[in-house]
């Protein structure tokens, strides 16, 4: 089927609307059909349309000022050869159930292209995944790396199912030691059932900063030093010295506290917290605190859903978001 490009945009005749009609190619307007880039990248490389003075290699030379218009092609023919119809926006693509297209069928995925390098911030991931949400899509991350590979991420705004709160605690006095807080407190405490804290021997339990800036938090824990009482500021600001997310942190433990989940921490999964959802052997979840406005390499990313999945744990990200927290979980999947 012939075709012109005018420099900018390629077109196909009046004839060209089968191309749409068949397989939701392009766009329809009063001249034809209209094709975006990619579309016209892969009707060239298919041989499906011809463009006179020009092959594969020149047309994608000619479409080279758009912004990462290889990486975007290789996910839009990925796509197509897994039996997509695909078109562009409102992200990057819209994708299509197998079988149905543009004018006959639903888009489910809103996919989003990125590269292995590229910053993932997270506000703005919320709020698109959060647009896709209420149009009912799923949103997918199609990354593609280094060697121009593909691997396709489901980016979820998980609401955490209710878990049962813990009986309240008892009112309680430690002693601050280093960044800990050293309670005088019998084995099998009401503590201990709560999962706070690591028993020491029988007379001694620890609790650790975070911990301890929970309790204090709630007031169920005043903390002294020498025999005077440690205003919980002054707590934070000697846990802080030695820890420098401790602020994103603390804001993400508190809130899965509130909740009813039990953190603990991640550090031998490379993580902030691995979270338990019930007094079970093993942890749910991976969770990291990320600051608000804050930006994570996608290859960061990859390399934690990676690890989450190979000890069948979901992979959360907690994000301070307008008013509120907000988990972000990434999945690997197959389209």
């Amino acid at each position: 089927m012939k075709a012109s490009f005018d420099g900018n945009t390629v077109r196909c005749g009046r004839d060209g609307q089968a191309l749409y009609e068949q397989s939701g190619y392009g766009r329809k307007d009063s001249e034809g059909l209209r094709l975006a880039p990619q579309e016209a990248l892969y009707l060239l490389h298919r041989k499906k349309i011809e463009i006179a003075g020009y092959d594969l290699d020149s047309l994608l030379a000619a479409f080279s000022g758009q912004p990462a218009i290889l990486r975007s092609y290789l996910v839009y023919r990925d796509l197509r050869e897994r039996g997509y119809a695909v078109q562009t926006g409102p992200h990057d693509f819209r994708v299509f159930k197998r079988g149905q297209r543009p004018g006959k069928g639903e888009s489910v995925y809103l996919v989003r292209v990125v590269s292995e390098r590229d910053p993932i911030r997270f506000t703005a991931l919320i709020e698109e995944v959060g647009t896709a949400h209420n149009m009912r899509k799923q949103y997918v991350l199609a990354v593609v790396d280094d060697e121009d590979e593909l691997t396709y991420y489901e980016v979820k705004l998980p609401p955490l199912p209710a878990v049962p709160l813990p009986l309240p605690l008892p009112p309680v006095s430690g002693e601050l030691v280093g960044r800990s807080v050293l309670l005088h407190i019998a084995p099998q405490s009401a503590f201990e059932q709560a999962w706070f804290g690591n028993r020491l021997d029988d007379a001694r339990l620890l609790i650790s900063p975070l911990e301890t800036l929970y309790l204090t938090g709630t007031g169920v824990l005043s903390v002294s030093l020498d025999g005077s009482i440690v205003p919980a500021g002054d707590v934070f600001l000697r846990a802080q010295e030695s820890d420098s997310e401790l602020s994103q942190k603390s804001v993400i433990y508190d809130d899965l506290r509130s909740r009813g989940y039990i953190p603990k921490t991640g550090y031998k999964f490379g993580h902030h917290f691995r979270v338990y959802s019930t007094k079970k052997p093993h942890s749910d979840m991976l969770a990291h605190a990320v600051r608000e406005g804050e930006e994570l390499p996608m290859s960061t990313i990859s390399r934690s859903v990676r690890l989450a999945h190979s000890v069948k744990k979901k992979m959360l990200f907690g994000c301070v978001y307008r008013s509120g927290i907000q988990y972000i979980e990434f999945a690997r999947i197959k389209l």
